[in-house]
């Protein structure tokens, strides 16, 4: 076992990236077609699917899972400046559906242009510059400063606080959090140059496999959640489940990364219980929105339903960025 693991942590990182992606879109390709024959063993009315159900719950994560592995397929063949440029417009579409879902006034528009035009671009270009130290306060400093002091020369009162909440809270989770994603492309480890791609792929792997068994243990379990009101498949035991799961996925993967496989395990339960944390936080906000079920989001607000599949890397990308960056004290 531990020559296997040498040998392929040994691999060019062309065969790696051809043996990432072989298992990735293998494994898709698998559960796809076991989800094509259970439903031609067990046919129902396409009409009468109740978009709530574990039918087409699984639809739209396996949906949302094939353009998850396109989008990193085009950002690994991008190169770190496509990467970035990508994930920023995948930003920008992220912060218009969140800003969708809240109420807003005409007090707020310049607000939302400084977030959409000046905030939004200029993170992006200061993670394409390297410049991590402004990068790690620019938006939680500078940014949520200046927000509510372009909301004030609105001369508009009304909700101020609440106003200026909403906005701080869609730049800082939209794009605040998502771009620590390509921010992983351009750390650099002795001995690892040039392989900053696999550190994504391990935090997507480890982020979605939690996810993924947070739900199965939650049904299989049915135990009482503790969070109703907010989720109802949300329990103590199924987050520890999903948590272990992710973790012990990236003890796995560590021949992919710098780390070595304790540093792996840890590293992947610190990021695998952020994204779930993560996700409870904008279920709690989607329910505040008044929007109980992303698929019919877009029929209400024109929301396409984009939170919902990044709120878990949104939260964990920033935490597993400075969890590795501090922990293995890279300057850059």
């Amino acid at each position: 076992m531990k020559e296997m693991m040498r040998e392929l942590r040994m691999m060019e990182p062309a065969a790696h990236v051809a043996l990432l992606f072989a298992i990735l879109f293998g494994m898709l390709l698998l559960i796809t077609i076991g989800g094509l024959l259970y439903r031609m063993r067990n046919p129902v009315d396409s009409l009468h699917v109740d978009p709530r159900s574990s039918r087409a719950q699984f639809k739209r994560d396996l949906n949302a899972a094939w353009i998850g592995a396109l989008l990193f397929w085009l950002a690994w063949i991008s190169g770190p400046v496509g990467s970035t440029l990508l994930t920023g417009l995948f930003s920008f579409f992220c912060l218009r559906e969140f800003i969708t879902l809240q109420h807003t006034t005409r007090s707020d528009h310049r607000a939302l242009i400084a977030a959409f035009f000046v905030v939004l671009p200029a993170q992006y270009v200061i993670v394409g510059l390297r410049q991590f130290d402004l990068f790690t306060v620019f938006i939680p400093v500078y940014v949520f400063l200046a927000i509510p002091v372009i909301s004030a020369l609105a001369d508009d009162p009304h909700r101020f606080l609440e106003r200026n909440s909403k906005i701080q809270w869609g730049i800082m989770v939209c794009v605040y959090g998502l771009s620590h994603a390509p921010a992983l492309l351009l750390l650099e480890f002795k001995r690892f140059e040039g392989r900053g791609a696999f550190l994504l792929f391990f935090l997507v792997m480890v982020v979605s496999l939690a996810q993924v068994m947070q739900e199965v243990a939650s049904r299989k379990l049915r135990r009482r959640p503790v969070l109703r009101r907010i989720s109802r498949s949300f329990s103590k035991r199924a987050f520890w489940i999903g948590t272990f799961t992710g973790a012990f996925t990236g003890a796995l993967l560590y021949w992919v990364t710098p780390f070595k496989a304790g540093q792996a395990f840890v590293m992947a339960f610190i990021a695998s219980a952020a994204g779930l944390l993560g996700a409870l936080v904008m279920k709690a906000m989607k329910k505040d929105a008044g929007i109980h079920y992303w698929g019919n989001a877009h029929t209400i607000t024109g929301a396409i339903g984009l939170l919902d599949r990044v709120a878990a890397l949104a939260f964990a990308a920033p935490v597993f960025f400075h969890s590795v960056r501090w922990y293995f004290k890279l300057d850059v």
